[in-house]
């Protein structure tokens, strides 16, 4: 018989794939084929790729927050400055999850599968967000972008504890209190496929937090560790940004946070 194809090392080369709608084909195509028995699952370490990581377009060009412009809801242009900055953050987190899927190694095969979920539904949110946009005239890297959510992703490469504090369960988390306000402003200005578009998104995020939520408390009882001290401690050493309210305690409570953590938000 042949040998299964391996999913992490698919999942890398997905990864390194820079245009991003072959990317969301692949990982859909992944996807598929893993839900029908087609894939095995290598937990030992992988060698770092010789390309660059992650693989992306040359555009759009990546500048500091503070530059990539304001998003009025009062013209097609603003709006579409909103919906590429979102189709741009689902790009990095169909990134992300890849990085976790391939990274690291000694996990239980749940942990890959779950990243594997995670991946084909952020990509599904790219494509629908940069499908969304082309109707406005607009095309995924004619705006600029920043790269924020990324550079955590790089920072915690090292570790899958901190990996899994402070990417999913602190960055990600944002968009759970992020995207109601968004949606509202869409709906009013009219756009009610990009408000349609971030009701997927939100139910999703959910679950991904919830992921995230989960294997970090898992390998806080791996290593022996108090959760809420040792996320206070990675955050430190990390340098992660300050949470600041409103948060979606709702949201928040469906992907896993506790009452402790739900009331320091409050």
């Amino acid at each position: 018989m042949a040998r299964p194809l391996e999913l992490r090392t698919h999942a890398l080369q997905c990864l390194l794939q820079t245009d991003p709608a072959a990317k969301a084909d692949a990982i859909a195509a992944m996807a598929a084929a893993y839900s029908c028995a087609v894939w095995a699952i290598d937990t030992g370490a992988m060698p770092e790729p010789e390309g660059a990581i992650p693989g992306r377009p040359a555009k759009p060009e990546l500048v500091p927050p503070r530059l990539v412009g304001r998003r009025s809801m009062a013209t097609v242009e603003g709006r579409a400055m909103l919906i590429h900055s979102l189709a741009h953050i689902e790009f990095n987190a169909t990134n992300l999850a890849l990085d976790a899927l391939w990274r690291f190694p000694a996990m239980p095969d749940a942990y890959y599968t779950d990243w594997l979920r995670v991946a084909k539904e952020e990509a599904t949110h790219f494509s629908l967000l940069s499908q969304h946009l082309q109707t406005l005239g607009y095309q995924y890297g004619d705006f600029p972008a920043h790269d924020s959510l990324w550079e955590m992703v790089e920072k915690t490469r090292a570790d899958v504890l901190a990996r899994m504090a402070l990417v999913p369960r602190t960055l990600e988390a944002r968009g759970l209190d992020a995207i109601p306000p968004l949606r509202a402003k869409l709906a009013q200005a009219g756009d009610l496929a990009a408000a349609a578009i971030l009701d997927i998104t939100l139910q999703d995020e959910i679950g991904h937090v919830e992921i995230g939520n989960r294997w970090y408390r898992y390998l806080c009882e791996q290593r022996g560790l108090e959760p809420s001290a040792a996320y206070a401690e990675l955050a430190r050493r990390y340098e992660a940004p300050v949470l600041k309210g409103p948060f979606n305690i709702a949201a928040r409570r469906l992907a896993g946070f506790t009452d402790a953590e739900l009331a320091s938000f409050t």
